[in-house]
């Protein structure tokens, strides 16, 4: 079945797990498809075992370490580059820490990696976006956002907590972005959603696959007992990207292919949604304005 033939999609965290999987499918769908990786030789590696499962010529991949704000925008350059259009745009990359950190831009990692990673690439993109007909955008949260609990005036560069709290913030932070998104969308004929895939057996972990410490490893394994495949994780993923029922939906959250009301109030505030966005912006500018200072 080649019924992505037409569609041109761009796909973070795709050299793993759920990532993984739905570059899988889409690539046999016949899509032309970038993916986004951090580490060149497995990029290259996954690129090469996608062109030979699938046999589609019309696959590329794009390095960027999306912790960096100024490797995020390069990225979106290099993808403007190339291509005239975006049909769909897949934030999928993430990872959880076994403790708060600063990222290399001074920002919490999980909240730089997780959530203001997925919100630059989309906002730089937003022009081929809305100029593209039926485009969505489809970003990855988790059921996890029921733990986290957002403060905008700390929860940035905050290293207070565990690490799973500011996974947790973080997927909180996407479904909050998702419905304003959604919101400026509106009279366009883009549409925004996120999903939670579930738990899933995969190499989810840690960026770089660093030590969890020994409690949430522990959770891990008896997790994994329990887990579904990253098959069965990127469904919603691959639904909400690609199905005609999809397309009806506008700024949800989804989980085994439902729309769902989340778990964490904080999620439902539009007006916390909206002050999320402004205070995305203002950081991506204040970064961007360090790095050229510097």
């Amino acid at each position: 079945m080649k019924d992505l033939e037409q569609k041109v999609i761009l796909l973070t965290g795709a050299t793993d797990g759920i990532g993984k999987a739905a570059a899988t499918n889409l690539a046999g769908r016949g899509a032309s498809l970038t993916i986004v990786g951090r580490n060149r030789a497995k990029t290259g590696q996954v690129l090469a075992e996608l062109k030979a499962c699938s046999g589609n010529p019309n696959l590329e991949m794009i390095i960027c370490d999306l912790s960096r704000n100024a490797e995020v925008r390069r990225a979106a350059e290099e993808f403007k580059s190339r291509h005239d259009r975006l049909d769909v745009l897949i934030n999928n990359a993430g990872a959880v820490f076994k403790s708060p950190e600063l990222g290399p831009d001074d920002l919490e990692l999980a909240f730089a990696l997780n959530h203001l990673a997925g919100f630059q690439l989309t906002t730089l993109l937003l022009d081929l976006i809305r100029s593209t007909p039926g485009a969505r955008v489809v970003s990855t949260s988790s059921a996890m956002h029921a733990r986290g609990k957002l403060d905008l005036q700390k929860t940035p560069a905050s290293l207070e907590g565990s690490g799973t709290l500011a996974y947790a913030t973080s997927k909180l932070a996407i479904i909050l972005f998702t419905r304003e998104l959604q919101r400026r969308l509106n009279g366009t004929t883009a549409i925004a959603n996120c999903f939670e895939p579930g738990n899933v057996k995969s190499k989810f972990g840690a960026y770089g696959g660093a030590d969890l410490g020994w409690v949430n490893n522990l959770i891990y394994k008896i997790g994994a007992l329990f887990a579904i495949t990253p098959e069965e994780g990127a469904d919603s993923l691959i639904w909400l990207a690609t199905s005609p029922e999809a397309g009806a939906l506008r700024g949800e959250y989804v989980s085994k292919r439902r729309p769902i009301t989340p778990s964490n109030q904080q999620a439902t505030d539009m007006k916390l949604a909206e002050q999320l966005w402004e205070l995305s912006e203002k950081l991506c500018q204040e970064i961007a304005a360090r790095t050229v200072q510097e």
